[in-house]
């Protein structure tokens, strides 16, 4: 009901065995996600929300070991089968120190050996974020970006983009979905995920400063 923060706990995993990728990690502190915080108190802020803090992040341990992975056929019984393995490993991932709401488990990669990186995902059920992200200085408030989708996710925000296109779906995934005209869009919608430009063409957000959410999402979480 957003009357008290939601404690969200990142924990660092290393996608590949580069020393980039190692020492991006080492250099990570909470100060690293503090636009997330910012973000989600000003928007609620927007949607009428008295709450100064709705959020609040800890930084985990680094991990070792990655979550098991989705699985390719997505049929309903093997998608089943991997939530309950997913959340059984987060369950023994978690570190006892951080009582967390929320556990985002960030898969960070070296973008010149993984220039695209799979789909991340969120999981209402469990509280759960799997974010793969790149270990590079340039991205870092790109990957706020996607951690903050992820995380609104756990909380019951659904996307509002076409998975086959990417494209924002009109007029839950625009920003500003009464706009005349409506393209170029200044803001993505953040479950639209991208900044529309054109009805075919959509650009990735740079920041959180780029990034809105929009009426439908703000119902959908509570606020």
């Amino acid at each position: 009901d957003w009357q008290e923060p939601l404690w969200v706990a990142v924990y660092p995993i290393a996608g590949d065995a580069t020393a980039s990728t190692r020492d991006y990690i080492d250099q990570l502190d909470v100060a690293t996600f503090g636009p997330i915080e910012r973000f989600l108190a000003e928007q609620a802020r927007a949607h009428g929300k008295r709450v100064t803090r709705p959020s609040r992040i800890a930084l985990g341990p680094r991990l070792s070991e990655a979550p098991p992975v989705p699985p390719e056929d997505g049929s309903l019984l093997s998608v089943m089968a991997w939530s309950l393995r997913l959340r059984y490993w987060a369950w023994t991932h978690q570190s006892d120190a951080l009582l967390s709401d929320i556990s985002l488990f960030v898969i960070f990669h070296d973008p010149t050996r993984t220039p695209r990186v799979p789909h991340s995902l969120g999981l209402k059920e469990g509280g759960i974020g799997v974010v793969h992200a790149f270990a590079v200085n340039d991205m870092t408030q790109s990957n706020n970006v996607v951690m903050t989708h992820e995380l609104l996710h756990t909380v019951g925000a659904t996307d509002k983009y076409d998975p086959a296109t990417d494209q924002p779906w009109h007029p839950h995934g625009f920003a500003e979905p009464r706009r005349q005209p409506p393209y170029p869009q200044q803001h993505a919608e953040i479950m639209g995920g991208m900044i529309p430009v054109a009805p075919d063409r959509a650009t990735i957000p740079r920041s959180l400063d780029q990034v809105v959410v929009g009426a439908a999402t703000a119902a959908e979480i509570g606020w």
